[in-house]
């Protein structure tokens, strides 16, 4: 989408916090901290949604390997989805610090609700 070029109130250009926001721990504080940043808002928000929807995914695989006979596939699903979700959190990663407002599919909408009212 468009990038944009300014200073998050914790000092630090808006694009590099955007980018750490990517590390969970750090994601929590700068929604607690950020006071004027939207870019850092939305993805510190977003991360956290992608953080959500990987546990989510390994629980649904950790269930679904405990049916017999659907058990064994989730042998191949685990490293396809280990890679995909690396991947996503990578792409969301550099669009961050290239302070680029990129949404993932669902998550990205609903992060740009809440980062609005933040």
């Amino acid at each position: 989408m468009n990038t944009v070029a300014e200073k998050s109130s914790t000092g630090l250009d808006a694009n590099v916090a955007a980018a750490l926001t990517y590390i969970p721990v750090i994601a929590i504080v700068f929604l607690v901290i950020e006071k004027g940043s939207k870019l850092v808002k939305f993805h510190a928000v977003q991360s956290l949604g992608l953080l959500v929807a990987w546990m989510v995914t390994w629980f649904a695989l950790g269930i679904l390997g405990m049916v017999p006979v659907l058990g064994w596939a989730t042998l191949l699903l685990w490293p396809l989805v280990a890679i995909g979700m690396f991947v996503v959190w990578l792409i969301a990663l550099l669009k961050a610090f290239k302070g680029e407002w990129w949404k993932l599919p669902v998550i990205g909408d609903i992060a740009e609700q809440q980062a609005a009212n933040l």
